[in-house]
């Protein structure tokens, strides 16, 4: 039976992943985007479905209880899929009122409506609402410590993953209160296509191919779990096919390195494509590459940003045991993958530059 999704935050980075990735594969669905275009949402991101019968856009915020209503009842919604947040951590630490707004008023009020729409006068009408999480909320690991598991206590170390810690305790609660049909994912770090430049991996793709420093906190020991965003997609669909109502699933990469390494990893690959391909030196004339020189000579080491959590890694046992999960990329191919597509799409994150 087809369904009809409204997806939060459609136009950011996974969310507009995930909305190529369900048409592509759901082609009798219909998907609604629902996204406010703040600095991180990009129209363009969607711009290669417009025309497509089974997607439509509505342009508003998380946060305004009326339009949420409006797009649900408008396009008959069956399936939230609520990736809308702020989620850059430094940007948290230097102004934490808009995380608190977004990730915590914003979610409460997409549930607030989605149980108005599905629940109210008595009547419960098939839907699922999926909450998409990070694996911040569990705080930091020790070096030898296994992943975060679902059962992992909260420890938040930033108002970015507190804010989260709070959205997800809300939608346990609508489930256990309310008897709203709620799933959770938590995920390890993305990377990969419409990734915003102000991240790790596309911030220093980027400042390679402009000959700028490659800014690296403290002495780059900091390690994170690295998970290629189409096999997030993947995670997503198989928790909204054959996930527990009420439950929630942890899904990583099982790809952890620390931030030094990939930088470093980053340069060498970059590094290798001007040397394949002579016209990179025409179109990046500042790139190192461009004169046979070493990206690795951009590496610039910062101080460390206040309350940095060490080490993230994602147990994804229980995806794979109970769901059949398992990504399809290594972080080599997955990181090949990214560079493709950022040198096939410069004109996609040039304009979204500092000026």
């Amino acid at each position: 039976m087809a369904k009809s999704l409204l997806v939060t935050g459609a136009a950011g980075f996974i969310g507009a992943n995930f909305v190529h990735y369900w048409i592509q594969n759901h082609p009798e669905d219909k998907v609604v985007g629902y996204d406010a275009l703040t600095y991180a949402g990009n129209r363009a991101n969607l711009a290669a479905l417009d025309g497509n019968t089974n997607f439509s856009f509505v342009h508003a915020d998380i946060c305004d209880y009326d339009a949420i209503l409006q797009a649900l009842r408008d396009h008959g919604v069956d399936t939230v899929v609520h990736f809308a947040a702020e989620s850059h951590v430094d940007r948290s630490i230097t102004g934490p009122d808009a995380f608190i707004e977004t990730n915590i008023v914003g979610t409460y009020t997409l549930l607030k409506a989605a149980r108005e729409i599905w629940l109210s006068g008595g009547k419960s009408q098939p839907h699922r609402f999926h909450h998409v999480s990070t694996d911040e909320v569990y705080g930091s690991l020790g070096i030898d410590a296994p992943g975060f598991h679902e059962q992992q206590k909260y420890e938040p170390n930033s108002p970015y993953s507190a804010s989260k810690a709070a959205s997800d305790h809300l939608v346990r609660a609508y489930h256990h209160t309310y008897g709203l049909q709620v799933s959770t994912s938590n995920c390890s770090n993305n990377y990969g296509p419409y990734h915003f430049p102000e991240k790790l991996i596309p911030l220093c793709l980027t400042n390679i191919l402009r000959g700028r420093p490659l800014p690296v906190y403290g002495d780059g020991s900091n390690i994170r779990d690295w998970l290629y965003v189409e096999d997030h997609c993947r995670g997503i669909e198989l928790v909204l096919q054959k996930g527990e109502v009420g439950e929630t699933y942890n899904i990583g990469g099982n790809n952890e390195w620390n931030n030094l390494d990939i930088v470093h990893l980053l340069c060498d690959q970059m590094d290798a494509r001007f040397a394949e391909d002579p016209s990179l030196a025409e179109r990046f004339a500042a790139a190192p590459g461009a004169t046979g020189g070493s990206a690795r000579d951009l590496i610039n080491f910062v101080e460390d940003r206040a309350g940095h959590d060490w080490r993230y890694a994602i147990d994804a046992g229980r995806i794979t045991r109970e769901l059949g999960y398992s990504p399809h990329e290594s972080f080599e191919t997955g990181l090949q993958r990214t560079l493709d597509w950022y040198l096939s799409n410069e004109e996609w994150w040039q304009p979204l530059l500092p000026k």
